[in-house]
């Protein structure tokens, strides 16, 4: 038992020094971040740089791009979010209910842009948004076809995950047995079952299309990174202030991702 007991505090010892020094390696960026936008011109500290960050009137008046940035990603967001479930979600329950034997082409699909860079994709894409620009404009929005590519194999674990463990097929017979159609199926019986799944891939996405730079600015097309990119030249503290709070945006995203779900699962009634 002695020794058994000491084993366990060394495991402990060595878990804490290893998040330890986690911690440090990813804290230590951060509050060089911090030290740099609170620096004031004539010494000191001020917060100068954070109160213009927030203050909407002067960024619409003199850091336009900040906020056409902003905008840009806030509906990259949505419209690769709902693009990407649309997709996937009744794609993977059809293979599970319907043609099994696909499952293993339809992993590999989603998860081949793992392997590809993202300036490949770039070259790859260059002719068809070429097409896209030409029949629907140049908006920046259109970039969330391009994105779901790259959100795909995140989402497409995530939602298998989440079919892995409910029983599909049981579910759907026992659904179409007693008159639901396929629409009814999905919206009442399988999306419910796999809420947790679904806002995981959703989180995932967000965190992935507020992080994007590569594709957009070889796009020349505008998003939160990019203007960043392009405030970093006119004044660096208010772009890594900008930067900061981004990633401490994303950060909160996917720290509520593990808690998504959890509240209701507790207080089910325990089963006798």
């Amino acid at each position: 038992m002695n020794l058994q007991a000491a084993h366990r505090r060394k495991q402990s010892i060595f878990r804490r020094v290893v998040l330890g020094l986690i911690g440090v390696f990813f804290a230590l960026p951060l509050i060089g971040m911090v030290e740099f936008t609170t620096r004031a011109p004539g010494g000191g500290r001020s917060l100068h740089t954070w109160a213009t960050l927030f203050n909407v009137r002067v960024i619409d008046a003199d850091y336009p791009e900040l906020k056409t940035g902003l905008l840009s990603s806030a509906g990259l967001v949505v419209l690769t979010v709902a693009i990407m479930l649309v997709m996937l979600v009744p794609t993977m329950t059809w293979v599970r209910l319907r043609l099994p034997g696909l499952r293993r082409t339809v992993e590999f699909v989603c998860l081949l842009p793992l392997t590809i860079p993202a300036i490949v994709l770039v070259v790859g894409l260059a002719p068809v948004y070429a097409w896209v620009s030409y029949f629907l404009g140049e908006s920046s929005l259109w970039l969330a076809f391009a994105y779901v590519v790259l959100v795909l194999p995140y989402a497409y674990r995530a939602l298998d995950a989440g079919l892995t463990s409910i029983d599909v097929k049981t579910l759907a017979e026992a659904a179409r047995s007693l008159g639901a159609g396929w629409p009814t199926v999905m919206w009442r019986i399988i999306l419910p079952n796999v809420r947790t799944a679904v806002l995981s891939a959703a989180f995932l996405s967000v965190a992935l299309v507020l992080g994007e730079f590569t594709i957009a600015s070889l796009f020349s097309r505008d998003n939160l990174q990019v203007a960043i990119n392009q405030l970093g030249k006119r004044d660096a503290s208010l772009a890594i202030a900008a930067a900061l709070a981004a990633m401490v945006l994303a950060f909160t995203v996917l720290f509520a991702m593990s808690f998504v779900g959890t509240g209701r699962r507790s207080h089910r009634p325990e089963e006798n």
